[in-house]
């Protein structure tokens, strides 16, 4: 920032600043954002003395099951963490525990967690006696086998009728803990309702009426039983059979059970159910995303969002959409994905059915992005991909806009590469092989001259250009439109002037100026006013040789721009030179 001082204030303003000249609120924050540091500089260089406990107990199951997560047991990000000494005995830390929980230390049972090879987090067993005399360092380094600083627990706690803690039972190896999660189809909601110990030898028929008690059931109320096996990369859920032991169905601590009402029917299920059972309702919650859709007319704005499952089909997708605006025929919806790191549309947009899965459409690179952009086609996308689009410009010799000399006047198409004419499209000729990228496609109505032509007659190139001298070589450089023209046998020059001047609508005092060449093989040969122009021209091509044309040299008085279409891209106004 650049400040102006009167320098009668200089001593007054360019001096040593005192803490009395500080306001007094930025003196108090200063001094707080400078405590604040301290602080955490501190911490920093104490963490290695610390390690935090993050202790997950049956309320916080309760608060995030069904709310922020589906599957597993807890976020342990947002339940009660404590920062303990490393040297600190666990059993003291159980005193700090039973001042923040109210639980009594002879009541509290810690269970460690275990990742397990199918990725899922779950309550592995119980702390031995043993282990809790040990330091919390030392307990650490025992549940994590990677270098961690943050020690993750379960606290069990039993509570007796009249819902005070009590001690927990005993665990012999024939106990297993598992964890319950009811199912609602009707209300598609999914809640904890707390946990059991069962024998391995028992039998999930033995324990249906706990459950129903546990849901708020009649007793006798028929139930399926499933068990929550992993979620990554697929949702893998199964039907538990009631008949079979605990063992036998491979339960063990730490498994995930979750139940419903018994079956739901096949009418009810067409009703108004739309995920009837666990797996299901699961494999949705999975896959679901909010999708944010866009015009591709307005990239920057949400036009409306929807729900949709990663695993809906390209048709599943255009279908929603066009149901949304109320469209009949969703193949007049045309997606276009988005660009993770421009934050903009992605330059090609979705082919009729060229992707799979919604999934597809919103992965880009590494990223996963939640916003695609639509249009609504005038036809239908597999038609319009079946075509293939041109982009034309249409020429006439003095006008810009489109002219024609009456409706049914005969066209042609030409290719012109700066500012010369490769070639003249056949009728015959397929649009496949037509291309726009390179060059310019011009159409033209064909003059009535150029229908008649005599057996003597010519039809040549007639190019615009200006002579550039630059260390000591001549350079052509063409510009303008090219066109054809039609010479005779025995035509001079000036009749041929005559002709140009007039198709071209050239001011008289302009177009004195203007000198005539013939160039062949890129040399030109200017001639005289009584010379027999058709005498240069030997070849009898029907569109003229290639390598000759007759060049109009004259000042280029077109607007200075750099080319807009396609092949000039790279060709800009002559650049000014300055000479010292």
């Amino acid at each position: 920032m650049l400040v102006y001082i009167r320098e009668s204030d200089k001593d007054k303003i360019i001096c040593n600043v005192d803490e009395k000249d500080i306001a007094e609120h930025l003196r108090e924050r200063l001094k707080k954002e400078q405590e604040e540091k301290e602080h955490k500089k501190k911490e920093k260089a104490e963490a290695h003395l610390y390690t935090i406990i993050k202790v997950a107990r049956d309320e916080d199951l309760s608060e995030q099951i069904g709310k922020d997560i589906y599957f597993d047991l807890v976020d342990h990000d947002k339940v009660r963490s404590f920062r303990v000494q490393k040297q600190l005995s666990f059993n003291t830390f159980k005193e700090e525990v039973a001042k923040e929980f109210g639980i009594p230390v002879q009541f509290q049972r810690f269970w460690l967690w275990a990742k397990r090879q199918n990725h899922t987090y779950r309550p592995n067993r119980p702390l031995t006696h043993i282990e809790e005399a040990q330091s919390v360092g030392q307990l650490r380094e025992v549940s994590n086998k990677v270098h961690n600083a943050e020690l993750k627990l379960f606290l069990e706690v039993e509570l007796g009728p009249d819902l005070r803690p009590i001690a927990p039972p005993e665990k012999t190896k024939d106990d297993i803990l598992l964890f319950f999660k009811l199912y609602d189809p009707e209300k598609e909601e999914l809640r904890y309702v707390g946990r059991l110990f069962v024998k391995s030898t028992g039998k999930p028929s033995e324990i249906l009426t706990k459950l129903n008690e546990m849901a708020g059931y009649d007793p006798d109320e028929d139930i399926g039983l499933y068990e929550e096996i992993k979620f990554e990369p697929n949702v893998m859920c199964e039907p538990i059979d009631k008949k079979l032991t605990f063992r036998a169905s491979q339960l063990e601590d730490g498994d995930i059970v979750c139940f419903q009402k018994g079956p739901v029917t096949v009418m009810d299920s067409e009703d108004h159910i739309r995920y009837p059972d666990v797996p299901s309702y699961l494999e949705y919650v999975h896959n679901r995303q909010v999708v944010h859709f866009r015009s591709l007319d307005k990239p920057k704005e949400d036009d409306f969002c929807l729900e949709m499952s990663r695993l809906y089909t390209y048709d599943d997708v255009v279908e929603k959409v066009a149901q949304q605006l109320g469209l009949e025929d969703p193949s007049k919806i045309r997606l276009t994905p988005h660009n993770c790191y421009s934050q903009q549309p992605k330059p090609q947009p979705i082919k009729y059915r060229g992707v799979e899965h919604l999934s597809d459409m919103l992965v880009h690179y590494n990223q996963t992005s939640d916003i695609l952009y639509y249009e609504v086609l005038d036809i239908p996308l597999p038609e319009l991909q079946g075509l293939k689009t041109l982009k034309v410009a249409f020429h006439h010799a003095t006008k810009d806009e489109v002219e024609l000399s009456h409706p049914n006047a005969e066209l042609r198409l030409l290719e012109v590469f700066y500012h010369k004419i490769y070639k003249v499209f056949p009728p015959n000729e397929k649009i496949e092989n037509i291309n726009d990228q390179y060059w310019t496609l011009r159409a033209e109505e064909i003059p009535e001259e150029e229908k008649n032509l005599g057996p003597h007659d010519r039809l040549i190139h007639v190019y615009h250009f200006t002579k550039d001298t630059a260390q000591n070589q001549m350079q052509i450089q063409n510009f303008g439109e090219p066109f054809f023209l039609v010479i005779h046998e025995g035509e001079t020059l000036t009749e041929i002037k005559d002709r140009i001047k007039k198709k071209l609508q050239v001011p008289d005092d302009e177009f004195a100026k203007w000198k005539f060449a013939f160039f062949s093989l890129g040399r030109p040969e200017y001639l005289q006013d009584s010379d027999i122009v058709s005498s240069r021209f030997q070849r009898r091509d029907v569109y003229g040789a290639w390598e000759q044309y007759l060049g109009l040299e004259h000042t280029d008085n077109a607007p200075k721009r750099a080319y807009a279409v396609n092949q000039n891209r790279h060709t800009f106004e002559k650049p000014v030179k300055i000479y010292n």
